[in-house]
């Protein structure tokens, strides 16, 4: 994507300017690395409960080499958190998707608070969105429901993301200094998508 298109997805989503998030891996809790998947499309491990479209968690196969981690209760109430904001959103499951695996990356599906020391920006919550970039403030950065419409009406605006690898839809929004790092999460938030879609 080229800077003025990435500038014009942020200038509709209601940020301030395209400086996007202060991203970079968290080392938070324990990763775990599987090997690489083939390219076909693969089905969730959960894929098998009514309701949820298998073809929609991955559409397009995962990317490369897969990172898990293993959640704890918390964790596992921003999934739902997430996956409420995507349906209150009118979205569907693919978003959820997308927006797990970037959370993922972003803080681990923690709502992170100031990171002090750890990060010289103003990052904040499950998608370490920034109130100076436009955001929202840090009240609202740090709710998950508002962080992840935020996150959803970026992407909205991001023509033909559902046809794009996870990684691009997601580096689209967030602009992040490490564009290719959501694609490892991606297997892990469709199981996520599928296990608690219709819980």
């Amino acid at each position: 994507m080229n800077t003025t298109l990435r500038k014009s997805v942020l200038g509709i989503a209601g940020l301030a300017f395209a400086g996007g998030l202060a991203a970079g891996p968290l080392n938070h809790g324990t990763t775990t690395t599987t090997a690489a998947v083939d390219t076909k499309p693969v089905v969730a491990v959960q894929a098998d409960k009514p309701g949820v479209d298998k073809g929609k968690l991955i559409p397009h196969g995962v990317q490369g080499t897969q990172s898990h981690i293993k959640l704890n209760d918390e964790q596992i109430g921003n999934v739902k958190a997430i996956i409420a904001a995507t349906k209150k959103s009118g979205m569907d499951e693919r978003a959820a998707v997308v927006s797990i695996a970037t959370s993922l990356q972003e803080s681990k599906l923690e709502n992170l608070g100031h990171l002090g020391d750890r990060n010289d920006h103003d990052s904040l919550g499950l998608f370490q969105q920034r109130p100076s970039s436009g955001w929202g403030t840090p009240e609202q950065i740090t709710d998950p429901q508002y962080s992840t419409m935020a996150f959803l009406k970026g992407l909205k605006q991001v023509d033909g993301w559902h046809d794009m690898p996870l990684t691009e839809a997601a580096q689209t929004v967030q602009v992040s200094a490490y564009p290719h790092a959501y694609a490892q999460w991606e297997q892990q938030a469709a199981d996520l998508v599928a296990e608690h879609w219709n819980s």
